[in-house]
């Protein structure tokens, strides 16, 4: 429990109080605006995909990395058939190749 300044009166009050007890202002409403969460989003690394994708490609971790997990549990149910080895390497030299403003368009920031 800490204690907050109402708003309205400035008198220190709990910050479990719905309103204030000296002046009668709300107080949930104010609580409830401080206490959402904040989401930090960050743009992928390009080079950590390529190396991903060229080193793990045939586990589907860079799929994983770029947050397109069904891809990635494609890639690891087929991983014995070599062909997301194949599929992860050549993604791989198309992530080396693409330019970062199409890569963080593609995967970067935004993306859920």
């Amino acid at each position: 429990m800490a204690l907050i300044n109402c708003r309205e009166c400035g008198k220190q009050i709990s910050d479990q109080a719905g309103a204030c007890p000296n002046c009668g202002a709300p107080v949930s409403e104010r609580l409830h605006a401080m206490q959402s969460p904040i989401i930090l989003t960050y743009a992928k690394s390009r080079s950590a995909a390529v190396l991903l994708a060229l080193l793990l490609g045939g586990l589907g971790i860079h799929k994983f990395y770029l947050n397109r997990p069904g891809w990635g549990v494609i890639y690891l149910l087929f991983c014995w058939t070599f062909i997301p080895t194949i599929l992860g390497f050549l993604e791989g030299l198309g992530y080396l190749f693409m330019s970062d403003e199409a890569f963080q368009e593609k995967y970067g920031r935004g993306r859920s």
